[in-house]
């Protein structure tokens, strides 16, 4: 760990706030944990619900659901992710004390507002989202530019865009206009499908190397350099749709078949024995995975849609639950492989993104039945981290350092 902070000073901080990392992940977690119950008794037995019909009145629910699983779950881990490694990355000080105080209490703010049982001006959440996508992108932006990091440098930039689509979000909400919901949600998907591409093409493989004791695959360039490109393209073909449907089913094989014989390439098999390892082996399977099966059902809407939830659970909700529950031992100096037993929450993602995407289109009369299930072993999974880790998040370094 890098001596970059005034141990003096930081003492000085809750612990709670001298690293990214700590409020995001365990806020992160816990919407997660909350918001997918109160979803689905909302839409399902909305009698029952905490929020009653008026809540719904200017926060549609088919709007509120995808936003605030990719804004306020997603972007949540993301920028605790971030804000963490910057520091790693360049040698500069993370955010911490009350400009982390801050930028958190942004997100949060954004997401109790859209959840007020009364009517709100749209822009009061959008300006909280946007202060807090704003201020984790210039933090991270200033690390880099300072050491002049510039390969990094498209981290805070991905993070401005997603602050531009987030507001055509809420643009999109205020108007009703619900065609361009569904585009901005699946654009965000791949953009998100982007930033694992990068992210996990450098940390998968090294973990794994690491542990297996193993050398670490040399990059293969043009396999790099496509698949960030094709993933860039699905984002812009989401949000324009100016390709036509054949083209866009050949990106989604390509990029299937691109990720996938990136991930073959990292030794997955060598994992099994790993929960750590093989939690995000299985993460990164899933996006081949649903890059090939949207492919074969392009001119299926329904099965479409349906689809988007294996990515959207067995990719980005497993790499986030086994990346934060690394990180958190890691930047707290405790032994990643000595952490909790996580194995039940690592086998409860994949179980429900098969729950969710597939079964509801081979039994499509059960389609409730495989919601709630997939909703229990979701929040089952973001529970076991909120339980296991909140106190890792809020007590300080074992070892006595800032951070």
């Amino acid at each position: 760990m890098l001596n970059i902070d005034n141990p003096a000073e930081t003492e000085t901080i809750p612990a709670f706030f001298r690293l990214g990392f700590r409020p995001f992940f365990l806020g992160g977690a816990i919407v997660a944990m909350l918001f997918i119950p109160l979803w689905l008794v909302t839409w399902f037995y909305p009698t029952y619900s905490l929020f009653k019909t008026d809540f719904w009145g200017a926060v549609v629910p088919l709007w509120w659901h995808p936003h605030e699983m990719l804004f306020g779950f997603a972007l949540a881990i993301v920028c605790g992710f971030l804000l963490t490694s910057v520091q790693t990355w360049t040698g500069q000080p993370g955010m911490k004390g009350w400009a982390l105080v801050l930028t958190f209490s942004c997100w949060l703010l954004a997401r109790i507002t859209l959840l007020l049982p009364m009517p709100i001006p749209l822009w009061l959440p959008a300006v909280f989202d946007s202060l807090f996508l704003g201020l984790s992108a210039l933090k991270i932006g200033r690390c880099i530019y300072k050491v002049r990091q510039w390969h990094n440098i498209g981290f805070p930039i991905m993070l401005l865009v997603a602050l531009g689509i987030n507001l055509l979000s809420y643009y999109a909400l205020a108007t009703k206009d619900f065609s361009l919901s569904s585009q901005i949600w699946q654009a965000m998907m791949w953009w998100l499908g982007l930033l694992i591409t990068i992210v996990g093409g450098r940390v998968i493989p090294f973990f794994t190397a690491m542990r297996i004791k193993a050398t670490k695959p040399t990059p293969i360039a043009w396999l790099e350099k496509s698949l960030i490109l094709v993933m860039i393209v699905l984002v812009v073909q989401a949000m324009s749709q100016l390709l036509p449907q054949p083209i866009e089913q050949g990106l989604l094989m390509a990029a299937g078949g691109l990720h996938l014989i990136r991930w073959l390439r990292w030794f997955p098999h060598k994992t099994l024995k790993e929960p750590m390892l093989w939690s995000l082996h299985v993460a990164y399977c899933f996006l081949p995975l649903t890059l090939f099966l949207l492919a074969a059902n392009i001119d299926n809407a329904m099965a479409y849609r349906q689809l988007m939830h294996l990515f959207a659970i067995g990719t980005l909700a497993q790499i986030c639950l086994s990346m934060i529950s690394r990180v958190s031992l890691g930047h707290t100096s405790r032994n990643i492989y000595e952490g909790p037993n996580m194995k039940l929450a690592f086998l409860s993602l994949p179980l429900a993104a098969v729950l969710r995407a597939i079964m509801p289109i081979m039994a499509p009369e059960y389609y409730q039945l495989w919601l709630w299930l997939s909703g229990f072993f979701w929040s089952l999974a973001f529970a076991m981290f909120v339980i296991n880790y909140a106190s890792i998040l809020s007590k300080p370094r074992i070892d006595g350092r800032p951070g």
